[in-house]
């Protein structure tokens, strides 16, 4: 097919599914109370939905595994357990293999890469905040906590080393109330979603912990690391293997005060290895989770040879110590390998507020470039700050190509490439 007719078939195709996802989901919300909660429900059935969104591309929406092997490409691997999972091109957008990948699932902590895509630009670093009781309010039953305590005080850079690292519901609570509380802070991630082309979503807490209603995709989870990767905080964050956070006041015997620090490292066994698991060749985060209802839920970022792919595994049935992350290893080797010899089953769509301006040399600033619309070739640091207290952020390396590139088709817009600058890769 020619390049010319492929591009306006996709951008046709891109269109369609959202306009029939949004027909999916409008009944689970019209004339719904703020209260109100998608059909589906935090224990689904073993089996996915018949009718699921083809928001990217008509194969993402069928049921089972969906790829297009074309010559000299490896098999999936076998013994792939997971309800959802899928394979993409982090910067192409291109779906290199899926499955299930629009079955809306519980997230568990996943469901933070929005939580952090929404709050990150909203408070500098340096800002510190003082912990009220109130501020931890409402933080579910058995969380994962980093040990925030009342009456003292954390800067912003503190709280996100606790949701990155640690998944600390309560570094999550304290954020949200920063931002005029947890109900404010799920409208806003909502909307975020949205803008996204999230339509699998619908957030009921922002820690992502059981909720009735509470509900993603692999496909969605996937566009939330790829938003949340253009921020250099969330790089530097993800890929953050362990660092000093700040422990409780104490008082001597001669009434000097003193606060101590304690380390934490990140869960997320791709990035650090354990004792059945290597740390994975290139990763570079992005986030895990685990509740009752979710299962083990994982989305990854790694790179090699300049292929930059994100994978997304939820719940595995198997259950096996790490499996989640031993899966989601087989299926980024797959990709690896895979890459340039399948044909897409679909794509990751752009979020709805790109600006169609921004041509190749166009004057327009997008990420990754500078105000003049230029390729920004000026890296990150290599590594944090010796005074924030984190350590093992890796290598920051630009990525060639640093345009956001839209082709226009059609009156509509396929984001073709949307490069990830200066990722920040995890290397022994």
């Amino acid at each position: 097919m020619p390049a010319t007719n492929k591009t306006v078939t996709r951008s046709l195709l891109v269109t369609s599914a959202t306009l029939l996802s949004l027909s999916l989901t409008a009944p689970a919300f019209a004339d719904a109370s703020p209260s109100a909660t998608p059909s589906a429900t935090t224990s689904p059935s073993a089996t996915p939905p018949a009718n699921m969104s083809t928001v990217g591309g008509e194969q993402l929406g069928q049921a089972g595994t969906q790829v297009n092997l074309g010559t000299g490409a490896p098999v999936l691997p076998k013994d792939i357990s997971a309800r959802s999972w899928i394979v993409s091109d982090a910067e192409s957008g291109e779906v290199l293999a899926s499955h299930n990948a629009h079955w809306r699932l519980p997230p568990a902590s996943t469901l933070k890469m929005l939580f952090a895509d929404t709050l990150l630009p909203m408070f500098p670093k340096t800002t510190e905040h003082k912990v009220v009781p109130s501020d931890l309010a409402g933080i579910g039953a058995g969380s994962s906590m980093v040990g925030i305590k009342e009456d003292e005080t954390y800067t912003v850079h503190d709280l996100w080393l606790g949701v990155f690292l640690r998944s600390g519901n309560d570094a999550v609570h304290v954020l949200s109330a920063m931002n005029k509380g947890v109900d404010q802070t799920v409208k806003d991630m909502q909307a975020h979603a949205e803008e996204l082309q999230a339509l699998d979503t619908h957030v009921v807490s922002p820690d992502g912990y059981d909720a009735k209603g509470q509900v993603s995709s692999a496909y969605d989870l996937t566009l939330f690391a790829r938003s949340g990767l253009q921020k250099k905080d969330f790089r530097e964050y993800a890929s953050t293997v362990s660092a000093k956070f700040p422990g409780e006041t104490t008082k001597n015997s001669k009434g000097k005060t003193t606060r101590g620090t304690f380390e934490i490292q990140n869960t997320n066994r791709l990035l650090t290895g354990d004792s059945d698991i290597s740390q994975y060749q290139g990763i570079a985060g992005v986030k895990n989770g685990n509740t009752t209802n979710a299962g083990a839920t994982f989305t990854g970022v790694a790179e090699r040879s300049g292929k930059v792919l994100l994978v997304t595994v939820m719940n595995p049935e198997k259950d096996e110590h790490n499996e989640v992350y031993k899966e989601a290893a087989a299926l980024l080797d797959w990709g690896f390998n895979a890459a340039g010899k399948v044909e897409p089953v679909g794509e990751l769509v752009p979020p709805q507020g790109v600006d169609s301006s921004a041509q190749p040399g166009a004057n327009a600033t997008t990420p990754g470039t500078n105000s003049t619309g230029e390729a920004s070739t000026k890296p990150v640091a290599a590594s944090a700050d010796a005074s924030d207290g984190s350590s093992g952020v890796g290598i920051a390396l630009a990525i060639t190509g640093g345009l956001l590139v839209l082709i226009a088709a059609g009156g509509f817009l396929v984001n073709r490439r949307w490069p990830l600058p200066d990722l920040m890769r995890r290397r022994r």
